[in-house]
């Protein structure tokens, strides 16, 4: 693959067992419309305005201890971490769903934007770093602060456009993403993932924009809520130097799904970054496989080095995506 001409440092990097799994210290928050959000941060004794703080937003429907591993990496390797909930699940989910106002715009523009304000408030003068996962790289494009966010590393990172699905999986996740879930949502009031296998329990509104099959966000319910009521979306305001990861055996994270996704960070220098398993010398990898430690040694150093230097090292497996 071709990088940079010229080598970026080499990422310094602090080897951990892999089975730490430790979790952060916990918080609440309280976001802009006032709901209380939970989360996590790892935080080191003495603050350092030169240590970064990375906030990590998870994927539609997955727990932050998901990402506690990850987290304590990142810690090992000298940065602050805040990991959270978004509204409706794990840490942040009220006593029932039913009937609880959430949607994919509400975890961007509210829950995510409280968690720039929280880096902001608690790490004050550091950098903010932002590692987005699935629907969380999305996420990251919708806070009213992004403009704060220095570097960004996305994996998998996409809108559930069902065209832009691998063709092998296509209509089967078609079927169960957007003709069943919406089904049983409609008669339970929300979607009671934990119940049949699939993720965690979700809010109605969730499932309303993860479903509608359309190829623009701002044609998504909440989407369009956004876009009318300041004639665009927030993307804009990013203009961190973004690093897209995508895996060829995920079949929500195609190209073409990725490519959808940054086409709306127009002022933001990305940079996509393909992977096939072999070139770590895998079967398989998938869409939530990244952030277990068991990759630890093969794709955390690539995260580690764009979080470190805004680069990938000359020795990234992979292949970089020509943007057009």
């Amino acid at each position: 693959m071709s990088l940079q001409e010229t080598p970026p440092l080499a990422p310094t990097q602090i080897e951990l067992p892999l089975t730490t799994g430790t979790c952060g210290e916990a918080f609440t928050e309280r976001a802009p419309d006032g709901f209380m959000l939970g989360g996590f941060s790892w935080r080191h004794a003495s603050q350092d305005t030169a240590r970064a703080v990375v906030i990590i937003n998870a994927a539609t429907s997955v727990r932050c201890r998901h990402y506690s591993r990850f987290a304590d990496y990142l810690f090992a390797n000298g940065f602050d971490v805040i990991t959270y909930d978004y509204r409706g699940i794990g840490e942040s989910r009220p006593a029932s769903l039913k009937g609880l106002q959430a949607s994919w715009s509400d975890w961007g523009a509210l829950d995510f934007e409280a968690m720039l304000q929280r880096a902001q408030r608690e790490f004050a003068g550091q950098p903010v770093d932002v590692v987005g996962h699935s629907f969380g790289g999305c996420a990251a494009g919708l806070g009213a602060s992004g403009h704060l966010i220095r570097r960004l590393l996305t994996v998998g990172a996409q809108f559930a456009y069902w065209r832009d699905y691998a063709p092998a999986h296509r209509w089967r996740m078609f079927g169960k993403w957007h003709v069943l879930m919406p089904l049983v949502t409609l008669i339970y009031g929300y979607f009671p993932g934990k119940r049949l296998g699939w993720l965690e329990d979700t809010p109605a509104g969730v499932v309303r924009d993860w479903s509608t099959p359309t190829a623009k966000y701002e044609k998504r319910p909440s989407g369009r809520v956004i876009h009318a009521s300041s004639g665009r979306l927030p993307f804009a305001a990013v203009t961190a130097r973004t690093l897209a990861i995508s895996l060829s055996d995920d079949p929500y994270g195609t190209i073409a799904a990725i490519e959808r996704l940054l086409g709306y960070f127009s002022n933001a220098s990305t940079t996509h970054l393909r992977i096939e398993p072999p070139d770590i010398g895998e079967q398989e990898v998938g869409h939530f496989a990244f952030f277990r430690s068991a990759y630890q040694a093969t794709l955390w150093p690539i995260a580690l080095s764009w979080l470190q230097n805004g680069e990938l090292s000359p020795d990234t497996p992979g292949r970089t995506v020509p943007r057009s």
